[in-house]
């Protein structure tokens, strides 16, 4: 019985290691995908999506495909597609496909920018 247990055991710990392992890639994927988005900047103001707080979730699946949950300042800007081909351009040999999820809620607000957002938008005379 005692040797049942430890070959039970033994199998629990491989597949944690395993789950560990996997989620380590995947998490490791997500802040590849989130570094290459500091690449696409938004038109209108000049600062990368993630400074601007505008990236609100990243997922990487099993196949490399990512799905970015991203909002914008305004729900009537026509810039999706200018944000769209930069993402592709960014992600580019990163990951085998994207997706953009464009989500308005919550609402993005000066709150979400980060605090190098901050000092960029403040070195473009914004008072933030």
């Amino acid at each position: 019985m005692a040797e049942e247990t430890t070959a039970q055991e033994t199998t629990a710990v491989e597949t944690t290691a395993e789950e560990t392992t996997a989620k380590e890639t995947v998490s490791q994927e997500v802040e590849d995908v989130i570094e290459a988005l500091r690449d696409v900047v938004d038109p209108e103001l000049g600062i990368n999506v993630v400074d601007l707080g505008l990236v609100y979730g990243v997922d990487v699946d099993a196949e490399k495909i990512a799905t970015v949950d991203m909002t914008l300042t305004s729900a009537a800007c026509p810039l999706t597609d200018v944000i769209e081909e930069q993402t592709r351009e960014a992600l580019d040999g990163l990951v085998t496909d994207f997706r953009i999820n464009w989500v308005w809620m919550p609402p993005w607000g000066p709150e979400h920018i980060t605090e190098d957002g901050r000092e960029q938008l403040r070195a473009l005379g914004f008072n933030i």
